[in-house]
């Protein structure tokens, strides 16, 4: 009995069938090398600031390749080629159009076209998909692409909004445990693989931290000035939140004025001084109207045995420490019990903190 042919509606509903960002973009081009069985399909994405972004490769497979392969979780910005190194990506995506171009393989003696999809979610250029095949695809095909491709940017578009904070757009709470999960795995076993050296030198196991941020006396900031000023810190945060971590660091609001970050580094101090420029760079900007806010941090290193709960717990007491001896200060939960401020079993107290 031969086997049946997958369709586009096969696809589609597999396409939508997670919940899973790395899975939708390896899930996308498995969808697109059965339709349309080319030399291979990959998707990229932009990463990086206005002015210095680069792409990231989340999935590429290649004809007779059973699994995608992807840039690593953590890879290093540096190690991301520039936007404009792939000139016929950046042409696709910038100007929003599908663009074939044609090339000889000198290896396989015959032609490779290569066409550049755009992928554009609400004005906000996100990346292409680029898809090589032996013969220029046909109008129907690309209108197939085309189709595939408005539902895949529907689907990461509610998956923004069930896993994004509504206000700063930083993940929110909900989608904390399973990244936390992943983490902890991760750094059981994990080598260096980032050419980022503002953090890493390049050698030996490189560990995962997580790290509190809690607003100082936000609720005077709120008394004071209303909640609409207290929404407007909180973005502002938010954005300082990203300038000041990597790309593939994670950001939370956890609500209120508590944000969380998971981040990857080679060990404590480096660690400590990510989190300081970040305590640095919220003390030195000025916010209208509220002027100067600062944050209490506290961090802990994520230990492959963690629960997400108990982590979060550690990093929670050396906030509360930070918060009960001057604010504005970073801690370190383990830190705090080589120099005996605080013991393994110390629990947060019921003081105000805010």
């Amino acid at each position: 009995m031969n086997k049946p042919v997958p369709t586009a509606i096969d696809h589609l509903a597999a396409l939508t069938g997670y919940r899973d960002r790395d899975l939708l973009d390896v899930t996308l081009a498995h969808a697109l090398m059965d339709l349309l069985t080319p030399r291979g399909v990959a998707v990229y994405k932009l990463v990086g600031d206005e002015g210095d972004q680069r792409w990231l490769l989340r999935a590429r497979l290649d004809s007779g390749q059973p699994t995608a392969v992807s840039d690593p979780p953590w890879v290093g910005f540096e190690a991301l080629p520039p936007r404009e190194e792939l000139g016929h990506l950046d042409e696709g995506l910038r100007t929003q159009t599908v663009i074939s171009v044609s090339a000889g393989d000198e290896e396989a003696d015959e032609a490779v076209t290569t066409t550049v999809f755009p992928l554009v979610a609400e004005g906000d250029a996100l990346g292409v998909v680029e898809v090589q095949s032996s013969e220029k695809l046909t109008a129907g095909m690309k209108r197939t692409v085309c189709s595939i491709l408005r539902i895949y940017r529907n689907f990461h578009g509610l998956l923004d909004y069930s896993e994004r904070d509504t206000l700063t757009g930083l993940l929110n709470r909900k989608t904390f445990d399973e990244a936390f999960l992943k983490t902890a795995h991760e750094g059981a076993a994990s080598l260096s693989e980032s050419g980022d050296d503002r953090r890493h030198g390049g050698v030996g196991p490189v560990k995962h931290w997580l790290g509190v941020v809690d607003i100082d006396h936000f609720k005077q900031v709120n008394d004071r000035f209303g909640h609409l000023i207290g929404d407007e810190v909180l973005l502002l945060v938010a954005r300082i939140l990203r300038s000041t971590f990597r790309f593939q660091d994670r950001l939370y609001r956890f609500g209120g004025e508590e944000f969380v970050v998971l981040l990857r580094c080679s060990d404590e101090a480096d660690a400590a001084h990510a989190f300081e420029r970040l305590r640095s760079n919220m003390e030195a900007y000025v916010f209208p109207q509220a002027g100067h806010v600062t944050a209490s941090i506290g961090f802990t290193q994520v230990l492959p045995t963690d629960a997400p709960s108990g982590a979060f717990e550690r990093a929670d007491r050396a906030v509360y420490y930070a918060k009960q001896n001057g604010r504005n200060r970073v801690c370190g939960h383990e830190a705090l019990v080589r120099e005996g401020k605080l013991h393994l079993d110390d629990k947060v107290g019921d003081v105000e903190l805010f």
